[in-house]
Order: C-alpha cells, then structure tokens, then sequence
C-alpha cells in the first residue's frame, strides 16, 4: 500500500507540474500576450480557461487527468524541439502559436486513436496445439478479463460484447479477474451477470478473482459477497483454488489472486491430476510463470491490460514487474496467453494497445 500511496502522490505532482508548464506556455501565446499590456494576471487567467477543456478529463477519473495532461506536455514539447531543429537546420522560426496547435492537435489525434482503441474491441483469436487431444477432439475458449465495468464498459455495453462473445461459438467461456471496479455501480455488475449467464455453451462459464472483484475501498454501492451471490445466480462458476473436470476430459484450475493472503502453490494444485489430460490454469497476474510452467499446458491471464497506455508495457517488460506482458508464449511444454483485457482500469485510453477478448482453438497437434 505504501508503494501505491507514493505513486499517486507522485502522480499529483507531475500532473500539477505538467499544468503549470502549460500554463506557461499558453500565456504567452500572441493573443494572451497582448492581454498583459492592460494587466499582467490576464494572461495566466485566460490560459487557465484554455486549459478548462483538458481539467474536465478530471471528471473522468484523477488518472485521467494525470494521463492527459502529461501527453499534452510531452507534445509540447516535442513540437519545441522540432522548432528548434527548424531553425538551426533551415534558418526559419516557428512562431508560438503554430508550435501549440501543433501540441494540441497531434495530442488530441493521439489520444483520440487511444479512445478508439480503448472503446472498440477486437477478437484476438489463437490456436493452441497438443498432443494430449486425440483427432476430431477440439475445444474453443473465450477468454475475457479486466472489464473494470464502468470506464469503457456499462452493464448494457459489456451485454452487447457478450453477444458477439456467443457468435463466436465458444465451448468454454473464462472471465479472469478485475471484472468490476472500487467505483463499478451495482446496476452494472448485475446486468453484466446476467450477460454471462445467458451465454449458451458447452462446458459452462468459469470465473477466477483479480485484485479488483473485493474491492479496495469502500465507495462502489455493492459489496463482494453481492457480487459472489450475482455470478452464482445466473450459473457462473467461481474457482478458488479449484479445479473441475470438463466434458471430454479438460482439466480447469482456478487460481485464487496473488493479492489475496493465501493460495494455493501449482504443486498443490496438481496434485494427483491425470497427465494424459489437457490441463487448462486461470490465473488473473501472469507473475508466476516459473511455477506454473510444465504442471499445466495453458494459462490464461490478464491484468496487465497489454501495456495499457505507451511505454508502460515496454516499463513493465523491463523491469520484471510482469512476466509476460501480453500475447502467447511457450515456455517448455506451457503454453501461456495473456490478453489485453475486454476493458481497463481508469484511463478510458489504450494507446500501448487495443481492447479485445481472446478466441482461443486447442487442437491435436499435427
């Protein structure tokens, strides 16, 4: 906690920081300017108004603003050392005025690309081979994580998603983790409970916790055994540490959270498995790769929200926070898939990747 307490007091004040230099900047525009020849507050008083536009993403969410704000300033000043360039290289001056519609022009065209990206998901589909599958066997998984119900996704929109989840004839359905938020509303999750719910498949809809489903705080107006009651209500089955034996002989794990005080090791979990069969691992943080490589074939994961905003996946991949960021790995006899997520947390912008669902065809090799 006391990490994430100093990343958001960090982020307060790189956002005030970051509002400053705008105002900064903007004041000396050549229209603001002339304002302080009557007096010299105008300037900074109208460039706050200009700024108005980009305080309303507070509205949103704070990380929102923080996320607004600093790609705003990153633009500004890369349109600055683009001046620059112009003016040592080929001798002309880009007056203030067009190096900040500049910014604000290809910081709106980013950030809106990041909106699409955010709002519009997409199918990611894979195919997963082995030889534990005899010819004609087959099984398609639908995997869904980090909806975060309530910044790209309402009850209604999460629905219509899981309309087309059903066009994709899925065997299995998957839900792993981060399903709802701390400011998620009650209306919301419920009729996203009743969308999985009416979900028609062959070997049913799973659900494994994230760091989110409990709640971190004490804001959202329904609790987690309300949650727990909606999914049990409309058939979907939560796994703790608990694994199930499909139709046709696949093995389904559910992993309780790393966030959660205890869980269960892999060697536990596996304990006493049949290893001629497909063994399938829902674990919702793909930070215990070593673990569960060669005790299962394939583990679905999310959280990582594919990297989210650019460069936090690059960050991530970097410094070991995650072990795989997103997309399909194999790892010995392990094959792991990590997805982007349905949705994500707070910032209804993706610009280091897309929102989607994972179709995902095990099949017998060869």
């Amino acid at each position: 906690m006391g990490f994430w307490f100093a990343l958001l007091v960090l982020a307060a004040l790189l956002t005030a920081a970051g509002l400053f230099y705008l105002l900064a900047r903007l004041r000396r525009l050549s229209f603001l300017a002339r304002l302080g020849e009557k007096n010299r507050a105008l300037p900074w008083l109208a460039a706050c108004l200009c700024l108005l536009p980009v305080g309303a993403f507070a509205l949103i969410s704070l990380p929102a603003l923080f996320v607004a704000v600093i790609h705003l300033v990153v633009f500004f000043v890369l349109c600055d050392l683009v001046a620059l360039l112009i003016r040592r290289l080929m001798k002309k001056e880009l007056s203030v005025d067009v190096r900040a519609a500049a910014a604000v022009a290809l910081c709106a065209l980013y950030l809106g690309v990041g909106w699409y990206q955010a709002h519009h998901v997409a199918v990611t589909g894979y195919t997963v081979a082995s030889d534990k599958l005899s010819r004609g066997e087959s099984l398609r998984i639908v995997l869904i994580a980090d909806a975060h119900l309530g910044i790209t996704l309402d009850g209604a929109a999460f629905a219509r998603e899981m309309e087309r989840v059903q066009q994709t004839a899925p065997d299995l359905v998957v839900v792993v983790g981060d399903f709802v938020d701390d400011d998620s509303r009650r209306e919301d999750m419920q009729a996203a409970c009743r969308a999985l719910g009416g979900l028609k498949t062959s070997r049913g809809v799973y659900f494994v916790y994230g760091n989110h489903d409990n709640g971190y705080y004490t804001s959202r107006d329904f609790s987690a055994a309300d949650l727990r009651a909606a999914l049990t209500e409309n058939g979907v089955q939560i796994l703790e540490d608990e694994c199930v034996l499909l139709d046709g002989g696949f093995y389904l794990i559910g992993r309780r959270d790393r966030s959660m005080r205890a869980r269960k090791s892999m060697e536990a979990l596996t304990q006493g498995l049949d290893r001629s069969r497909f063994a399938i691992l829902l674990d919702h943080q793909p930070n215990d790769c070593a673990q569960e490589q060669g005790r299962v074939d394939l583990v679905l994961s999310g959280h990582t929200h594919g990297g989210h905003i650019f460069p936090a996946g690059l960050v991530g991949a970097l410094t070991g926070a995650n072990d795989i960021i997103y997309g399909k790995e194999e790892r010995g006899s392990t094959t792991f898939i990590v997805t982007s997520g349905i949705s994500g947390w707070a910032i209804p912008f993706k610009t280091g990747t897309r929102s989607e669902f994972a179709v995902i065809d095990v099949v017998p090799a060869g």
